[in-house]
């Protein structure tokens, strides 16, 4: 929930769609933001990102990751839209994340990954799809590297709904 005043709004240029939230105590919902960063994604590039990015929460909560984020990024950089951060607890939880977001991805949306590292460490995977990128990492590695603060210009994506769900479900099975 955001804080009274905050509204989330959209700007719609030619075939873009820019959504943020934005401090305006007196504009209606409706009003076009002036961002100082344009956003420059395809309306439909960007729905498919937030598509992919969200299968991958799910995909990683289910596998018990712990601490998933997900940064919008498309006003920071023009390389990719979303970050997934995700924390596992130990080389096979974080290798069985991966593959399962790679299955995830691969069979239900028809998406190939381009590349990946970090398989042999284990302590920071990187899931590369394009125009979403996944950091899995240990509990150690991801406090150092602090992805969230290199990159707090982003938006965080609501994601409590996905790792809820996902959760309830796991404590269902392990029942």
């Amino acid at each position: 929930m955001r804080p009274h005043g905050y509204n989330e709004v959209a700007s719609i240029s030619k075939n873009a769609v820019c959504i943020e939230s934005k401090y305006m105590p007196e504009a209606p919902i409706d009003s076009t933001p002036q961002s100082d960063t344009p956003c420059l994604v395809p309306a439909e590039q960007l729905n498919r990102s937030r598509t992919m990015a969200l299968a991958a929460v799910k995909a990683a909560a289910e596998n018990r990751g712990q601490d998933i984020v997900v940064l919008d990024l498309t006003h920071q950089t023009s390389l990719f839209d979303f970050f997934v951060i995700v924390t596992g607890s130990s080389r096979r939880q974080l290798h069985a994340i991966a593959a399962e977001i790679d299955r995830a991805l691969r069979k239900d949306l028809g998406e190939q990954r381009f590349s990946a590292s970090g398989y042999e460490d284990s302590r920071w995977i990187v899931l590369d799809y394009g125009s979403i990128v996944i950091h899995l990492f240990d509990e150690e590695t991801r406090g150092f590297y602090d992805l969230e603060s290199l990159w707090g210009d982003g938006q965080p994506v609501e994601i409590s709904d996905i790792v809820g769900a996902a959760s309830a479900q796991m404590a269902r099975i392990s029942e």
